[in-house]
């Protein structure tokens, strides 16, 4: 098979680096392939809440640590594996045509409320839009993950919504190094490395790169039912492609990312990372609306370049300097191949954007009880959205020289750039009034040439009422800028019908609206963190949050006309009219047990219920709150035999998710989906040959379930997706 190259170029890479002279060989400790104890867990130093190491218990913030040593044994390979076990989330796999998966964090929905970090730099979309966050996201190189739960624009101004997940780094300390290979069910493959090492006396190098892929399962033979072969026809009732012509079903998925960390000392850090991911158009899409092609793919790229550098100015105050970089983009080879191209070869899409900024932080200890940081950031973004095109866009010419028409039109094809900056500036203090009282008040500005100002503050209250006893009053707000695929971006097709004066006729044109509103949201939530003995801790989050001027896509009441020489009517357009209110709560255990002999566990776990409702327009129907179940409960435990043997089973019972559709003889409700229950057993056999080897079993959907992830953003899209039967998955890999 051909799928085999990419792993083994990933192998000579790892092997050439692993042979430079600059970086020798090292064997892991027995330590390194033992888990932290509960009490050294929940003491680990956090970064993500305020921006500086705190405990856990004692930092104004809901927020989770998820250890390298726990993401090995629980099989956490990527930030989709990691968000489908977090309390609070609802995760759709394999659902959407160009973000493949969906979820919803605290009732927040979709990728673009939740901002995506590593060692403090934004790395996903960079103008704010929808990605996909799936393989692609590997986690190889962490060495520990951190969930903050609630708004967070206080510190991290736009997007850091419903909160913000950080995947933190290590300096290279010595040379060490790790390389792995799986290979499972449906033709899947992965291949990752990782090697580190000095450069010297000053300096040191971490880099790594990770393939994957997967044929997935013919959805077709477990759910037949689901993907019947009809009649493609388009709009206006034509047959394209008669049933007994009708292709089989495909979903196939690759992914890859490189990492790189260079350290000067103490002082410069420079990174770069990169992801990039393939799926089908075709995802989540109902045979009548769309062809299963393995060539009609989305594939995007995310690039990110940052410096840093950190320097004292006094013995209590620091400073820390960031500069980065960052680039998404589409290639011009994707396309879509469906129902709103009349299945024919004119659904190619572009899309690019470009942020470049620098932030000044200032990290003042005024005294032993009180600490300000405070900080400034300008930023400059750059976007371009095209509509669906005949042919693939040529990144040589600019938007306006592309040479190509509207499909049965002789009007050229209109593309959107958009230019813009923002400046912020942030300051919060924190005190400790008492042993066991401390508080935080913070504020942020940002200011956007597009569309203005936004204040954003953050408070929050943490007692210690008694030892192992801590409770967290915590109070946000936070923004979400309109990215450019929503204020610019324009799509919709011509019959090459005209009107009495010439003009071509278009209808059901969604048009661009450049006169967006940030999303705003307010939140109130109280954390409780209480750990009665050294072996067991128990946290409850309980919250309420409220979001107003909600982007939603509505029909204009007079139809923008952007197009010359033509006329549109029935248009649409993203406009600030929804608003969301919702509440919950999240209790989540950890237990550390002794068994017997040699065997140890560690037990962890959630159950969650929200329950919310939202609107299209201020004045509208109530409805349920989309792709949420109202009870989730998520079990996990691993079992150890002294530091060589692990058998991890995870257990997930979601309860009935709502869909996308609504319920029209029961305004207010929507259609749902079944609840179910989900299996998986992961093994894993350490130390082997001298230490350096362990070998990983993952069987994933263990009891061959047919399950379903809530849908239905359309008429053309399935109200719920079928997901994958029972898949193996084996992994050796070796640490040098």
């Amino acid at each position: 098979m051909k799928t085999f190259c990419p792993s083994l170029r990933l192998l000579g890479l790892a092997a050439a680096l692993s042979a430079a002279p600059t970086v020798g060989l090292a064997t892991d400790s027995v330590s390194e392939l033992l888990p932290l104890s509960l009490e050294d867990l929940i003491a680990t130093p956090v970064i993500t809440a305020s921006r500086r190491q705190e405990g856990r218990e004692k930092t104004p913030a809901h927020i989770m640590v998820i250890t390298r040593e726990q993401m090995r044994d629980r099989r956490y390979k990527s930030l989709a594996d990691l968000l489908e076990d977090l309390p609070g989330v609802d995760f759709q796999r394999g659902t959407r045509s160009s973000q493949y998966n969906n979820f919803v964090f605290q009732g927040h929905v979709s990728n673009n409320k939740l901002l995506i970090l590593l060692d403090g730099v934004r790395i996903d979309h960079p103008a704010g839009g929808k990605i996909p966050i799936a393989e692609n996201f590997s986690l190889y190189f962490a060495k520990q993950v951190e969930v903050l739960y609630g708004p967070a624009a206080a510190l991290y101004g736009a997007d850091a919504f419903a909160g913000v997940i950080n995947i933190i780094t290590e300096k290279a300390e010595g040379a060490s190094g790790k390389v792995s290979a799986g290979f499972g069910s449906f033709g899947s493959l992965e291949g990752d490395f990782l090697t580190s090492g000095k450069l010297g006396e000053n300096f040191s190098l971490t880099a790594g790169a990770h393939y994957q892929q997967s044929d997935r399962a013919k959805l077709d033979k477990y759910y037949a039912k689901d993907y019947p072969k009809v009649d493609a026809k388009t709009f206006a009732g034509n047959t394209v492609i008669p049933a007994a012509a009708r292709e089989d079903y495909v979903g196939g998925i690759s992914s890859q990312s490189q990492y790189f960390r260079l350290d000067a000392g103490d002082r410069l850090t420079v990174g770069f990372y990169r992801n990039r991911f393939k799926s089908l158009t075709s995802t989540g899409d109902t045979t009548a609306s769309a062809l299963y092609l393995d060539n009609a793919r989305w594939d995007t790229t995310i690039d990110t370049w940052y410096g840093k550098y950190r320097f004292d100015i006094s013995s209590s105050l620091s400073s820390e300097t960031v500069i980065d970089y960052s680039r998404y983009e589409i290639d011009p080879q994707s396309r879509y191949l469906n129902i709103f191209t009349d299945f024919q070869n004119e659904g190619y899409d572009y899309s690019k954007a470009r942020r470049q900024g620098i932030e000044q932080n200032f990290n003042w200890r005024a005294s032993d009880e009180h600490a300000v940081l405070a900080g400034l950031a300008y930023r400059d973004y750059y976007a371009l959205e095209t509509p669906d095109l005949p042919r693939p866009y040529d990144t040589s010419k600019g938007p306006r020289e592309q040479g190509v028409n509207y499909p049965n039109t002789t009007l050229p094809v209109q593309g959107f750039e958009t230019s813009y900056y923002s400046w912020s500036g942030y300051v919060q203090w924190q005190a400790q009034w008492t042993p066991t009282l401390s508080t935080m008040v913070g504020v942020r500005q940002d200011w956007y040439s597009t569309y203005g100002s936004s204040t954003n503050p953050r408070l929050g209250i943490v007692w210690q009422a008694v030892p192992g006893s801590y409770l967290k009053l915590l109070y946000g707000e936070a923004f979400r800028a309109p990215s450019p695929d929503e204020s610019v971006s324009a799509f919709g097709s011509f019959t090459g019908a005209k009107d009495g004066s010439g003009r071509y006729i278009g209808v059901n044109f969604r048009v661009p609206n450049t006169a967006l509103e940030p999303e705003k949201s307010k939140n109130l939530s109280l954390t409780w963190d209480w750990r009665p003995r050294k072996d067991f801790n128990l946290v409850t989050n309980l919250y309420h949050a409220k979001v107003t001027d909600v982007i939603v896509t509505s029909n204009e009441a007079v139809s923008t006309q952007y197009i010359p020489g033509a006329i549109l009517s029935k248009t649409s357009a993203k406009q600030n009219g929804g608003r969301d209110d919702y509440s919950g709560v999240d209790l989540i255990p950890q237990w550390q047990i002794h068994l017997a002999g040699a065997w140890t566990a560690d037990l962890w776990g959630s159950y969650s219920y929200i329950k919310g409702t939202t609107q299209d327009s201020l004045n509208g129907i109530e409805w349920d709150q989309t792709y949420i179940a109202t009870h989730k409960l998520k079990l996990g435990t691993t079992f150890r035999y002294q530091d060589w043997l692990t058998v991890t089973p995870r257990l997930q019972w979601i309860g009935e998710t709502n869909t996308g559709v609504k319920n029209t003889l029961a305004p207010g409700e929507r259609l749902k989906t079944d609840a179910h229950t989900l299996a998986s057993l992961h093994l894993g056999i350490h130390k082997l040959a001298g230490e350096h080897l362990s070998l990983y079993v993952d069987i994933y959907n263990l009891f061959d379930e047919r399950y379903y992830a809530a849908h239905g953003s359309s008429s053309t899209t399935m109200i719920q997706v079928p997901q994958q039967p029972r898949t193996f998955m084996g992994t050796v890999e070796y640490r040098f």
